[in-house]
């Protein structure tokens, strides 16, 4: 058994190394997608498995009596989360100020693959040694950061939206320009449709539902306001980003509509709790690798808010000789230091932000708020983050076309 288990561990060192040695410069920013989707795994394989196991930690487990097992699945994932957060926030504070790649710290974010994977491993598992009153510290400040997570995402999007318009536009065919119109209005039929749906799911006969159908109009007079502002002819809109963020509006109402109680009379998907925590998760889940994957492909755009800022202009004019001198100089370091392409310390900040969403995915935004471990992310709490969410986002929309006519000067998107 002892021969066996050292065959696996040179095994797997040995693929941990080879997998590390073939990281390249262009591929590392999706190794630490990797890396952050590992431990998304990890943290839903913990929530069901490790309660049994944290009840027998002494430092964990101090109370006189015992909690549910969902107070330790909740405590574990907020472990893994914590581990995952500080080994991103410590990159994002070291990688401060790096503007060129002569600067020794851009090889530390691109190289030593086998030492970060094992650095991220260990603070993960020292995380299990803390005591309690530092999670609960952590949980606490994990709220604010998914909410501002959430922004990015946001952020995120309407990037996303306004830079596939104006990739198809620049194109200038007639082709693209009815692509443009059939997914606009493929979309908008898509948002409309999935409103009326979820009128009947959350609006059950026989019961005063004033809420949800408040909710429910204000994302369909949103998805108008969309089509109104950005048509208008004052406005350089489309009506691509327009349907695109109706649909993720759409998508937010559901999601916030069915993290209701399942008490709750209005919530008539209540019947198939399981299905719904399972597949609410799962979007949320995806949603979030999708943000934090674009941001690493994008990353290097130099239209985009993940990108570097520029370097100050010396201005005065120098003597002829001395401009030659400087002229000479600076094109030694052009060719000798290549400038980075993106912000890193923005890139991790992303990565630490979303450890802290992708844990109040997995705990519904509170501890231990659900009575059963199958209930995901339900409760009021997690309702009114994606209501906010949605009106957040169709406020960033709506400013991001009427803020070239309010500040001319600055570009948006």
């Amino acid at each position: 058994m002892s021969c066996l288990a050292s065959c696996c561990v040179c095994s797997t060192c040995g693929l941990c190394g080879s997998v590390a040695s073939g990281i390249s410069k262009r591929s590392a920013r999706i190794a630490y997608c990797g890396l952050f989707g590992v431990s998304l795994i990890v943290s839903w394989i913990l929530r069901e498995v490790a309660a049994p196991l944290m009840k027998k930690i002494p430092w964990i487990n101090t109370f006189s009596v015992t909690p549910s097992d969902e107070w330790f699945q909740t405590d574990a994932v907020l472990r893994v989360s914590l581990g995952n957060f500080l080994f991103f926030a410590i990159f994002a504070l070291i990688m401060i100020g790096v503007k060129d790649q002569n600067d020794r710290r851009d090889s530390w974010h691109h190289g030593g693959w086998i030492v970060k994977i094992v650095v991220w491993v260990l603070l993960i598992i020292l995380m299990f040694f803390l005591p309690n009153v530092i999670i609960t510290i952590y949980e606490t400040l994990a709220k604010f950061g998914s909410a501002l997570f959430l922004l990015v995402q946001v952020i995120i999007l309407l990037d996303f939206t306004h830079s596939w318009n104006d990739a198809w536009v620049e194109k200038d065919e007639q082709k693209w320009y009815i692509a443009l119109l059939a997914i606009s209005i493929g979309c908008y039929i898509a948002a409309f449709v999935f409103s009326g749906i979820l009128f009947i799911w959350f609006n059950p006969s026989g019961h005063d539902c004033g809420l949800n159908i408040f909710f429910l109009v204000m994302t369909m007079t949103l998805a108008f306001a969309f089509a109104i502002i950005a048509l208008h002819p004052r406005v350089n809109g489309s009506l691509l980003p327009a349907s695109v963020i109706s649909i993720y509006c759409a998508y937010l109402c559901y999601t916030g509509l069915s993290s209701e109680p399942r008490d709750y009379a209005c919530n008539g998907l209540h019947n198939k709790s399981k299905a719904v925590s399972t597949s609410t998760l799962i979007l949320g889940m995806l949603t979030t690798v999708l943000s934090v994957l674009y941001s690493a492909v994008r990353a290097g755009s130099s239209t985009t808010f993940l990108s570097p800022p520029s370097s100050p202009k010396s201005g005065g004019k120098k003597p002829l000789l001395e401009e030659e001198i400087e002229t000479g100089k600076e094109k030694e370091k052009e060719t000798e230091a290549r400038p980075v392409s993106y912000s890193y310390t923005f890139f991790h900040l992303i990565f630490a932000l979303a450890s802290m969403y992708s844990a109040m995915l997995l705990t519904g935004w509170s501890s231990s708020t659900s009575s059963s471990s199958d209930l995901i992310d339900v409760g009021w709490t997690s309702v009114w983050v994606r209501i906010c969410t949605e009106w957040v986002t169709a406020a960033l929309y709506v400013w991001s076309l009427i803020a070239p006519l309010i500040v001319p000067d600055r570009e948006f998107f």
